[in-house]
């Protein structure tokens, strides 16, 4: 299995990146401070370390810097709400394979996970299987949702929101997080998105009574599976 160092300090985006990682098969090691990556690192093997940049008592830029002196050639992505030009040539000059700029989807940086995975000759994350729902089939792989002869073809965004809710099942879970997760940020727009596609997902799963994706009032969504 894949190890990944991530050092961030936004609570939200840390589990909701580290949450998505996992799902795909990745083993994730979430750090705060980069004081706390620099430890951890020194303890550990990883086969990739991503990084914010505007990280307390040590930034992104300090830490990466110290893994290089060490010796280590592991890929370095680095995650920023800064996008000038010499921010980015900074990090690539400390050795940074990636450099991903804040708001991200978790889809875009699984992707350039696998891409630098790929060129390292190292194996990818393994394949997603069926999941049951109620009862309901979901194939997050084919993008498809079946009950009996019922069979739905989903979108891309639609799916990538199957999968969070399923993995998180009878919890409350705020618009916030969802956002974060699916969107990358959660301004108003994406917001008036997420409650288009929660009414398509519940149109979808209508077939099945012990089904129910709920709003919860001021807080968000519970999709709740009896």
């Amino acid at each position: 299995m894949t190890k990944i160092l991530l050092v961030e300090d936004d609570e939200s985006l840390g589990f909701v990146v580290k949450d998505n990682l996992e799902h795909e098969g990745y083993s994730i090691d979430l750090q705060v401070t980069g004081k706390a990556g620099q430890k951890a690192f020194q303890q550990n093997q990883y086969d990739i370390c991503i990084l914010d940049v505007m990280l307390p008592e040590m930034d992104g830029y300090a830490l990466a810097e110290h893994i290089r002196k060490t010796g280590s050639e592991v890929p370095i992505i680095f995650l920023t709400a800064k996008s000038l030009k010499e921010d980015r040539i900074k990090g690539l000059k400390l050795g940074a394979d990636d450099y991903l700029t804040k708001p991200f989807s978790i889809e875009e940086l699984v992707l350039r996970i696998e891409a630098i995975l790929k060129r390292t000759g190292k194996k990818s994350s393994p394949q997603t299987t069926t999941i049951t729902i109620g009862s309901y089939l979901y194939d997050p792989k084919n993008l498809k949702l079946t009950c009996g002869e019922y069979q739905q073809e989903l979108t891309h965004r639609e799916a990538d929101l199957l999968s969070f809710l399923v993995r998180h099942k009878n919890e409350t879970l705020s618009r916030d997080k969802i956002l974060i997760a699916i969107w990358g940020d959660d301004d108003y727009f994406k917001g008036r998105s997420l409650d288009v596609f929660i009414t398509r997902l519940r149109k979808y799963l209508n077939k099945d009574a012990n089904i129910k994706l709920s709003n919860v009032h001021g807080i968000g969504f519970r999709l709740e599976v009896m």
